[in-house]
């Protein structure tokens, strides 16, 4: 056999100069000079906020996001940041800017935000880490041949066995079944990766063309979950073993509440926790039990807490309704938290009252959990000074004309039984950052809940100083770096106040209204 006849058509393609270099028209290629989803029409940031900054300190807040966030409120405020149409800064390559945004998302479980984030940069133009990032983002929605004209374009330019697999995958989209079918076979044979992930690969790929063959998956073997194998698994209907998801970990959550080919009952289970985190809205979380209640043989606790639901919106009293909220709200399983966010609208209907002054702080905490601020000031008359509902209301409203009063504050003190007292220490940090105590009373106040908002560090300087500079996309980044962490355990009354404080002087105030009250609530 010849050399010609030993090529692929990849290898023929290249030697013979026909391998493309472009997949877009000329007249259709995009600028770099801005990249993202979000312009500030839309809501997004400045486009030009970070033009003049150091790339080294965007860099590093950006790489300094290693994960999820406490606050659900930090979270959906760093995906705008993240996913705004921005301008990098100075001396920053605009792709490696994109690269590093959508590898934050992929960090936050927002996978579908980078993936739309890679895809605003035309392929040709995607250098090895903007295509490592937008593979994971690929992956972890289950859309794999979205990753192919990256594929296509760049060839052989990588040898790793999911390069390789990826290659057969969009062959068989490209009409090339035959060949990838050999491909997969040669792949399996030669034990480039273990067999599920093979065989996974071939089932994908077998679904494109006409000649399909069965292709049968063995899971006896298989000792734990990866994210290759979960996406090829979901996109083709395979049901991955339960004992291989039991500890697989959150990331399996995060992919799962937003993967419409699931099974419902599948995404109702990891809902509590993006709901948590901030990657599921009031709204979706609602739909989702809406879909559980139509269904009339849906059993078990989802099935419960939709019928509990159903009352809580259109329960015949409002004291019928506040008791199904109780009961949503009492309910075991992961995620408490997840629970006030889905009671959100319905807490928002209740009626003002006396009567319901025991349970306002918790539904005023619920209302707080989608943005619902002006719903929750309604209950300002009939919450008591110097309890939790009055501490919410007094972090959420957007205007103040006065100082909070110490004599509420030192009540609310008085009655935090939280850890440490956390959720007093919490309280002070966010008045303090929104300017809502006189500056001769922070001082005293600290002592009592021994906290000291005055003590700096590396990043809290950094933060004042964009802050002082006007720049919301800085903030929000650094912001993100302050707010690393699993719980709220984690997070430190003074990293609160730095991060509040620098989000309403550059006119992010609702979120940093929202991250505080989330904060007291959670504490």
């Amino acid at each position: 056999m010849s050399e010609l006849e030993s090529m692929d058509s990849d290898e023929l393609d290249e030697l013979l100069g026909l391998k493309p270099k472009f997949d877009i028209p000329p007249a259709a290629r995009r600028s770099l000079s801005r990249v993202g989803i979000l312009s500030a029409e839309e809501g997004g940031l400045p486009p030009v906020a970070l033009a003049n900054q150091p790339a080294s300190i965007v860099r590093a807040a950006l790489a300094g996001t290693k994960g999820p966030v406490v606050s659900r409120w930090g979270h959906i405020m760093l995906r705008r940041a993240l996913a705004s149409r921005l301008a990098a800064p100075q001396g920053m390559d605009p792709v490696e800017f994109a690269a590093l945004r959508a590898n934050a998302l992929n960090r936050l479980g927002e996978f579908s935000t980078a993936r739309t984030l890679v895809q605003d940069v035309d392929t040709s133009n995607w250098d090895k880490r903007l295509t490592d990032t937008a593979l994971t983002a690929y992956i972890g929605t289950a859309d794999l041949v979205g990753a192919c004209p990256a594929i296509k374009l760049q060839g052989g330019e990588r040898e790793d066995p999911q390069w390789r697999m990826l290659q057969s995958i969009c062959d068989a989209y490209s009409g090339q079944g035959a060949r990838a079918n050999s491909q997969l076979n040669r792949a399996l044979s030669r034990q480039i990766a273990p067999d599920i992930d093979v065989l996974l690969a071939q089932r994908y790929a077998g679904a494109a063309g006409r000649g399909r063959r069965a292709v049968t998956l063995e899971w006896d073997t298989v000792e734990d979950m990866t994210p290759w194998r979960f996406a090829l698994a979901t996109a083709v209907g395979a049901e991955v073993p339960a004992s291989l998801l039991e500890n697989a970990g959150a990331y399996y959550d995060r992919v799962s509440a937003v993967a419409p080919m699931l099974a419902l009952p599948q995404r109702i289970a990891a809902s509590g926790r993006a709901a948590s985190e901030g990657i599921l809205s009031s709204a979706a979380l609602v739909d989702l039990y809406s879909q559980v209640y139509a269904i009339d043989d849906f059993e078990g606790s989802p099935a419960q807490t939709a019928e509990l639901l159903q009352t809580a919106y259109v329960g015949t009293s409002p004291g019928d309704r506040l008791a199904a909220m109780k009961s949503i709200w009492s309910g075991e399983g992961p995620a408490p938290y997840s629970r006030s966010v889905l009671t959100a609208y319905a807490a928002a209907r209740m009626p003002p009252s006396s009567d319901f002054e025991a349970d306002a702080g918790q539904l005023i905490a619920s209302m707080l959990a989608a943005g619902l601020d002006r719903n929750a000031l309604r209950w300002a008359s009939v919450v008591e000074p110097g309890s939790q509902g009055w501490a919410l209301l007094a972090l959420a409203q957007p205007q103040r004309d006065s100082s909070v009063d110490t004599g509420a504050l030192d009540s609310f003190f008085d009655d935090d039984t939280s850890a440490e007292q956390r959720k007093s220490q919490f309280l002070l940090a966010g008045l303090a950052g929104l300017g809502r105590i006189e500056q001769s009373a922070i001082s005293d106040l600290s002592g009592r809940v021994s906290v000291n908002l005055g003590r700096e560090s590396k990043w809290s300087r950094l933060i004042d100083r964009a802050a002082e500079v006007r720049n919301p996309a800085l903030v929000a980044y650094l912001a993100g770096v302050g707010m690393q962490g699993e719980g709220w355990d984690k997070m430190t009354a003074m990293h609160l106040y730095h991060i509040v404080s620098a989000l309403d002087r550059v006119g992010m105030s609702a979120e940093a209204r929202m991250i505080a009250a989330e904060a007291v609530a959670r504490g």
